[in-house]
């Protein structure tokens, strides 16, 4: 069991972790804080060959943004860690993992950190000061963040088979 300062770090860790994607998922779904908006988003994903490319940039804007929230809250912090890592990942091989490791060069060096930080408050649960709740049905957080995973990893296996080509590359945005 998670007892004091672990409950703090873990506190941390997901307010910090899930506002920031709250934050950078807002940028997608809305336009907020210099953002380009779904439609912005959509066409960037096209760019990069995803198909259909409206419909996974309302999943992913969907998952970064309530997701976050949901992290953040300590409300349903499995599921949201779970897809969070998957969205991440995502990312990581959609758009930056050809530029090499360094966020200066667009690379996956900032999606892989947000990604180590959900995957370790997905494994550890969300500590104490959650509004939780963190099960479902009866099922322990462990067991719903890794259905959130596979769950996560299958719909990345579907984007990937569905739809995407490496024939249009841009640089991230």
């Amino acid at each position: 069991m998670v007892t004091g300062q672990t409950d703090v770090a873990l506190l941390i860790l997901r307010v910090v972790f899930g506002l920031v994607m709250a934050g950078h998922g807002s940028q997608k779904l809305f336009g907020w804080f210099g953002g380009s908006g779904l439609t912005g988003f959509s066409e960037m994903l096209h760019r990069f060959g995803l198909r259909p490319a409206g419909l996974w940039a309302w999943i992913s804007a969907l998952v970064e943004t309530f997701g976050g929230l949901t992290l953040a809250l300590g409300i349903l912090t499995p599921l949201a860690a779970g897809f969070l890592v998957t969205n991440l990942l995502m990312a990581i091989l959609a758009v930056h993992w050809r530029n090499g490791f360094w966020s200066t060069n667009r690379g996956f060096e900032y999606p892989l950190t947000l990604a180590g930080g959900m995957l370790a408050v997905g494994l550890a649960g969300p500590g104490v000061y959650a509004l939780g709740p963190n099960s479902v049905a009866g099922l322990s957080p462990l067991v719903l963040f890794a259905a959130a995973l596979v769950l996560g990893l299958v719909g990345m296996l579907i984007a990937m088979l569905t739809g995407l080509h490496h024939a249009e590359h841009q640089p991230a945005s």
